[in-house]
């Protein structure tokens, strides 16, 4: 087996772990309620895998261009890693869809929470403020 062979084939089991986190990104950000240190493991596991396969995208370059001569065995191994690309790059896409959509969804909730918010008891300097009630002030 060629070198180049060697890196298709590492590219082709990190696009397929790199499937498995997205798709466990996927069931997380539907489930409705999102876990953010369970996101975040997510997110630093995904960018892990980009960057790996950025590693290897460019060992594929050099031995593609040592090589220049690539067989049908690296052509058809070359012609998978790019349908995985594409549906992983769809599924980021719709993730990208699904997570907007927990945004805007945070964000509406905000909104109704926001009139019935209390006042607080403390400034922004740390000191305690002023509070009227039923026309008394009261110093806290």
């Amino acid at each position: 087996m060629s070198r180049l062979s060697e890196v298709l084939d590492q590219m082709t089991t990190i696009l397929n772990s790199l499937k498995e986190v997205m798709d466990a990104e996927q069931l997380h950000l539907s489930a409705g309620q999102i876990n953010s240190s369970t996101l975040q493991r997510i997110t630093e596991e995904k960018s892990s895998l980009l960057a790996t396969l950025d590693y290897l995208e460019q060992q594929r370059r050099a031995e593609q261009t040592a090589t220049r001569n690539a067989d049908e065995d690296v052509a058809q191994r070359w012609q998978m890693i790019t349908r995985k690309t594409q549906h992983l790059r769809e599924l980021n896409q719709h993730n990208g869809w699904l997570l907007e959509g927990q945004i805007a969804l945070n964000q509406r909730a905000l909104e109704v929470l926001k009139p019935h918010q209390e006042p607080g008891l403390y400034g922004a300097d740390g000191h305690a403020s002023t509070l009227s009630r039923g026309g008394k002030k009261i110093s806290i």
